[in-house]
């Protein structure tokens, strides 16, 4: 039976595996342990806990901050582990802890079913999934973690465990949208849903300095929107994107479409049919991990005009963008799941992107001041979107009581805090970091 492949530094395969999306980071492990199965995890977390190394888990390498990435720690490299097994008869998918979304996507695909995931084929599903999950579908079916029916699990002691609503139920209820506190997660079987294949892109392009009236009717029609629509906009240098995507019947996609002439005259039209796949794929970015990134994200209950006025006020070389929640992640329960902030309207996000070194601080700088002029107006952020937020985030992320009872959870399945290279949530006796 094949070994978990073994990797230092200096030998062949090291620096791709410590290679994450963010290009700023560059951190050196000591091991990084390529796991093929569920034992090599159990075998590279007993091996990290005897050498005192800590432990970072990789998948798709997007969090902004790298924590897959622990300088002279052990990382758990679960890339090899991208299997994904479909059964249509029973609309399910059983999804290795290392697997892409464009390796789901394709797979449940095959029989036009999907289900929840993000809008970046080379996303992880673990990562997106234990934050919560959001993606075009969630309008219509949840997010990603309220589309899991069991997980499988490495804990900080080294014991496979299985969570569901049955087994391990308040597990379960912390590993969605709980982040990566209470163990590596090896395996997710997701419920699937039969949404065919094509979808439909509709975008209208606003000069900034004349689009405020646009974007509050944009808003306004997007808080009744049918579930198959998820609105989204865009700012960026100088121009400002509205529309929305659609997932379901193309022609009532289509349909639908003609709407946003209501609000005005646009200098571009763009409605495209295009296959879900090739949806999921079309943010993908062409030059992969050479990009330096830095982002801060808010989430909005609702979106007044003077929030519309500073997010047009935004920083022409910070790309904001606004995607609109509520539908189907409004029909769960809030205390169902460790996820908060189902009252959502929109999420946002404030990206900057660049290459040259020199320019880190100012660009981490320029995009930090565009965020900061939303502030007065969130009501607080997605666990998948936090960066260096520190324990700060982690507060606005979950509400107290969420935050209580996953702290429980945490003194219960990993009291030493094993794993905290995260957006960690501490156990009671280790104080969280500023």
């Amino acid at each position: 039976m094949a070994q978990p492949e073994i990797l230092r530094p200096g030998v062949a395969g090291y620096d791709e595996s410590r290679s994450v999306w963010n290009a700023m980071v560059d951190r050196h492990p000591a091991l990084v342990v390529r796991c093929r199965e569920t034992k090599d995890v159990v075998g590279a977390v007993a091996l990290a806990r005897q050498e005192g190394l800590e432990i970072g888990v990789r998948c798709g390498g997007h969090s902004v901050v790298g924590l897959a990435v622990p300088e002279g720690g052990l990382m758990i490299d679960l890339t090899p582990m991208g299997g994904v097994r479909v059964d249509p008869n029973h609309r399910r998918a059983w999804v290795q802890g290392g697997a892409l979304l464009g390796a789901l996507d394709a797979a449940t695909q095959a029989h036009e079913m999907a289900t929840t995931a993000g809008n970046v084929s080379h996303t992880g599903v673990g990562g997106l999934t234990l934050g919560g999950g959001m993606g075009w579908l969630a309008r219509r079916h949840g997010l990603a973690c309220d589309n899991v029916d069991s997980f499988e699990l490495v804990t900080a002691n080294g014991e496979v465990a299985r969570a569901s609503a049955e087994e391990n139920a308040e597990l379960f209820w912390g590993l969605r949208g709980g982040g990566g506190n209470f163990g590596v997660v090896t395996e997710f079987e997701f419920r699937l849903h039969v949404t065919g294949t094509r979808a439909v892109s509709a975008e209208l392009d606003f000069p900034v300095a004349d689009a405020g009236s646009a974007v509050a009717r944009w808003r306004d029609m997007s808080l009744d929107a049918p579930r198959e629509a998820t609105y989204a906009a865009t700012v960026l240098g100088g121009v400002v994107t509205l529309g929305f995507v659609w997932v379901g019947d193309p022609e009532a996609g289509q349909q639908h479409a003609r709407t946003l002439e209501t609000l005005g005259r646009a200098t571009d039209r763009r409605v495209v049919e295009l296959s879900y796949i090739n949806l999921q794929r079309r943010e993908d970015s062409v030059k992969g991990h050479a990009l330096r990134r830095y982002w801060k994200g808010q989430y909005f209950r609702e979106l007044p005009d003077d929030a519309i006025e500073a997010l047009l006020g935004h920083h022409p070389s910070v790309a904001a963008s606004l995607q609109a929640y509520g539908g189907a992640i409004t029909d769960v329960p809030d205390d169902a799941t460790a996820f908060s902030q189902r009252n959502t309207a929109f999420e946002y996000v404030g990206a900057a992107r660049w290459t040259d070194p020199g320019e880190d601080a100012d660009q981490i700088e320029t995009a930090r001041e565009s965020a900061a002029a939303l502030e007065p107006f969130a009501s607080g952020a997605y666990v998948n979107v936090l960066g260096d937020d520190g324990a700060a985030g982690v507060r606005r992320a979950y509400t107290p009581e969420k935050l209580t009872r996953l702290t429980a959870l945490k003194d219960a399945v990993d009291p030493d805090n094993v794993f905290h290279l995260n957006q960690n949530i501490p156990p009671s006796t280790v104080a969280p970091t500023q």
